[in-house]
């Protein structure tokens, strides 16, 4: 019978597992085998290799990340369509879900990028860096077309790469003691660019909800808009109109108190107005319709869903003269610091892109690319309608909202997801007023728009 003796030249001790959490090479250890056999013995000597336990510095991380909950929403919903792809490699898998724009842009645009871009090899075309708020021809046509006789000015404009990367800035230029509100439910980037400023407290899982950020609750029994006596002081509002993500779209008596709110509490009103060509009934598609918005409003805008720049990145945010700090100073003097501190200007190809849209046949193009998408908005309503659900949003904006009563959003999520093949957005990830909701995005060719909807009909049948 073979017998097997161990030796060990150092001794294994219950602490060596310490040595983990210090910065320091693991000791190396040498173990010797000895194999008797029926003539000889064996011996066999293994060296443990080195293990090298990383490196930390002495820097404390931001205490505010540790507050976020999960991912992202969007990144988690590709993570989860990636994992999808993976169990179903065969599968068609179309996304409805992110609102990523699909039409190629109208050639108008590109061809005038192509030329500013071409334009950038000659020494009589060359440019370097330009003004950080942007060119002044783009300005001023930002300007006259979208604001046309409501006095906002060239030089209330700043020119940026979209307004997601705004609504950042914007946080940094309110700083971390503001106390903001929300439409509940609402685009993710309020609410995770205020908890990375510092401007909430602790994740209440109980609710739901962030501490100290007031959420306006926005529900079909209220039409989607907050009632505003139920709603505490705070220093900043968000809100967007269309909405993303229940397609709502505010009256201009809605907004009209909703100014009157921001004036009576001295409040800060950002409105995302993103969407703004979407809007086919009469409403207002900017704060600034409203009289004396100018005193107490922001906006934020961008070319993404009109021109398919989501990729390009452009968009722009006006701060008028007329908005002051408590102190009197302009809002819009230190909003300037903040862009010519931590931004360089928009490309200047995509200027060119941006300046081309608002010319009359930029113009023309836009508006059927949103017409186009617009119609992709009817086909998935009527086919939500035809199966008996309540559905919301839509005719002013390019989501549909489904209501799944008594349903988890991400259990409707994984549910299409792993029946049809379909991406979708879970209600929930804006917000606990989203649950129980669905957001169905229109933006996809005109194909796999009806065929999501085929199969949206064979599930739900």
């Amino acid at each position: 019978m073979h017998s097997i003796h161990q030796n060990l030249s150092t001794p294994l001790s219950s602490s060596a597992s310490s040595l983990l959490g210090q910065n320091k090479f693991i000791d190396i250890r040498t173990q010797s085998v000895s194999v008797q056999g029926k003539n000889s013995e064996i011996v066999v000597k293994c060296i443990a290799s080195p293990e090298k336990i990383a490196y930390k510095t002495q820097v404390s991380r931001n205490e505010n990340f540790a507050k976020l909950q999960a991912g992202y929403l969007f990144p988690e919903i590709a993570r989860r369509r990636g994992a999808h792809m993976l169990m179903y490699p065969d599968a068609q898998v179309i996304s409805l879900g992110i609102g990523d724009t699909t039409e190629p842009i109208p050639e108008v645009i590109t061809a005038a990028m192509a030329e500013r871009s071409h334009a950038l090899s000659t020494v009589k075309g060359y440019s370097g860096y330009g003004a950080e708020q942007g060119e002044k021809p783009l300005r001023a046509a930002v300007a006259s077309t979208f604001y046309s006789d409501l006095g906002i000015e060239e030089d209330d404009i700043f020119v940026s790469d979209g307004a997601k990367s705004d609504i950042s800035r914007l946080q940094v230029l309110f700083g971390s003691k503001v106390t903001m509100a929300v439409q509940d439910p609402s685009y993710p980037a309020y609410v995770d660019s205020s908890v990375i400023l510092g401007q909430t407290g602790q994740f209440q899982k109980d609710v739901e909800k962030y501490g100290k950020i007031e959420y306006m609750k926005c529900t079909p029994e209220n039409d989607f808009f907050p009632d505003l006596s139920a709603v505490s002081r705070t220093d900043i509002i968000f809100f967007c109109s269309p909405n993303n993500p229940t397609g709502s779209a505010a009256s201009r008596e809605q907004l009209i108190r909703l100014v009157q709110f921001a004036k009576d509490n001295g409040s800060i009103l950002v409105y995302d107005s993103a969407y703004a060509m979407y809007v086919s009934e009469n409403k207002p598609r900017s704060i600034f319709e409203i009289p004396g918005a100018k005193e107490v409003a922001i906006e934020v805008s961008s070319f993404s869903k009109y021109a398919g720049f989501t990729g390009v990145r452009l968009g722009w945010t006006v701060v008028p003269k007329e908005l002051l700090y408590s102190d009197g100073f302009p809002v819009a003097k230190d909003f300037n610091r903040i862009v010519c501190t931590a931004f360089n200007g928009a490309s200047n190809i995509a200027q060119a892109g941006g300046l081309a849209c608002l010319s009359p046949e930029g113009i023309k193009a836009m508006q059927d690319v949103v017409g186009f998408y617009k119609e992709n908005t009817r086909i998935i309503m009527d086919t939500f309608h035809s199966l008996g659900f309540k559905v919301y949003g839509g005719i002013n904006a390019p989501y549909v909202w489904v209501h799944f009563p008594g349903q988890s959003s991400w259990e409707v999520f994984s549910e299409i997801l792993e029946k049809t093949h379909v991406v979708t957005t879970p209600g929930s990830g804006f917000g606990p007023g989203g649950e129980g909701f669905i957001r169905v995005s229109a933006f996809g060719n005109r194909n796999n728009v009806l065929e999501a909807c085929r199969r949206f009909k064979q599930l739900y049948k």
